[in-house]
């Protein structure tokens, strides 16, 4: 399993670090996070207690399909679909669709490496 490197910093650090880049003042280091957050907050509701939990019964359970994870999970199956769509969107999960009605979950990372300072 893959290990995703996460950043946390202000959307203003954010901003200026992306202008710096841009400009050529900043280079990109390969090490470098690729997924940020703003806030401890917005990285604690994405990798809360209940969606590791969620993550760590897809990495080894391996469900088929996302009907398969709710029964697993005891969580709905539209709770479910959303956040696993907000995960997606940082990399943590894969939903892969083998037809029109069916979406396998994959768990892409199951370690994190946090960087975050204060300045």
């Amino acid at each position: 399993m893959k290990k995703l490197k996460i950043g946390i910093m202000t959307r203003e650090q954010f901003q200026r670090r992306t202008i710096d880049i841009a400009a050529g003042k900043i280079k990109l280091q390969h090490n470098e996070p690729k997924i940020w957050f703003s806030s401890i907050k917005s990285l604690s509701e994405v990798l809360s207690d209940n969606n590791v939990r969620l993550l760590k019964l897809i990495d080894e359970h391996r469900p088929e399909t996302l009907k398969e994870l709710a029964e697993l999970s005891g969580r709905k199956s539209s709770n479910l679909s959303r956040t696993l769509k907000t995960m997606e969107k940082y990399g943590i999960v894969e939903l892969r669709k083998h037809d029109s009605r069916k979406v396998q979950p994959i768990a892409k990372a199951t370690e994190f490496d946090i960087q975050y300072a204060i300045a």
